[in-house]
């Protein structure tokens, strides 16, 4: 494992020498200059398709998913489509994303849902998204924030590693963490938080190697060049939600 070096100088943040919001802002500011061209990973024309590509993204990469999105809405481009397939034809076309068997039930739920209750529509509202099946906050807020621009805040694992590392939530339950993230950051920078989170999560504040001296936001990190001393992944809550997906509960 790689050893960030402490540099000299080097004074680490203690809580509260900051207002929570002042230190929110500070932090959106530095992670937006370093990841400007951060922006939502899943390949998508239509919300009807990053509703779909999100379904698949449990548990799965996004690279993985953008490489099997393109030749899915080929064969499948509409809600009616999707509900009219056989779970075996779905199931073979999502295989590598992993949970397929489940995935394809969730897909073919969600859409007869569309095509019966919403005219075939991407409903627009987090209480309507949320009686989609395999649709929970994480989801309802990536489509809300990114193809409708209603502010959301999607907690997947990065932003749930870094808003716990960063000490903006003690919370494990992604809704918790979202709420407690909502409370400090303006709504208008939702969106767009989950993007620079995700990218700072994959470049530099690795679940198991963090790049602490590279980190633009160390000094506002109680967290930074500590990771000898405090518990930085929740085995026991990656196996939850791992069960959780091969389940078929929500995100």
């Amino acid at each position: 494992m790689r050893t960030a070096k402490i540099p000299e100088g080097f004074h680490p943040y203690k809580k509260g020498s900051l207002p929570e919001k002042e230190r929110a802002g500070k932090v959106f500011t530095l992670l937006r200059k370093e990841h400007s061209d951060a922006k939502i990973a899943l390949n998508f024309n239509s919300p009807f398709e990053l509703l779909v590509a999100t379904i698949l993204s449990a548990q799965c990469t996004d690279a993985r998913v953008n490489i099997v999105t393109p030749g899915l809405f080929r064969k499948f481009s509409t809600p009616e489509d999707f509900a009219a397939a056989s779970n075996a034809e779905l199931e073979a076309a999502i295989r590598s994303t992993g949970f397929y068997r489940q995935k394809a039930k969730s897909i073919i739920k969600c859409c007869t849902s569309l095509v019966v209750n919403f005219g075939g529509q991407v409903p627009r509202t987090m209480e309507e998204l949320l009686t989609l099946d395999g649709v929970g906050r994480k989801t309802a807020n990536v489509l809300l924030g990114n193809a409708f621009g209603v502010p959301g805040i999607a907690v997947d694992t990065h932003v749930s590693r870094l808003a716990q590392r960063l000490r903006f939530s003690k919370q494990t339950d992604p809704t918790k963490i979202e709420f407690d993230m909502a409370a400090v950051f303006p709504k208008k920078d939702w969106t767009m938080l989950c993007h620079l989170l995700m990218s700072h999560g994959r470049k530099v504040c690795a679940a198991r190697n963090p790049k602490c001296d590279v980190c633009v936001v160390n000094t506002l990190c109680p967290s930074a060049f500590t990771f000898g001393s405090i518990r930085q992944h929740n085995t026991k809550e990656s196996r939850r939600r791992k069960s959780k997906a091969a389940g078929g509960k929500s995100y």
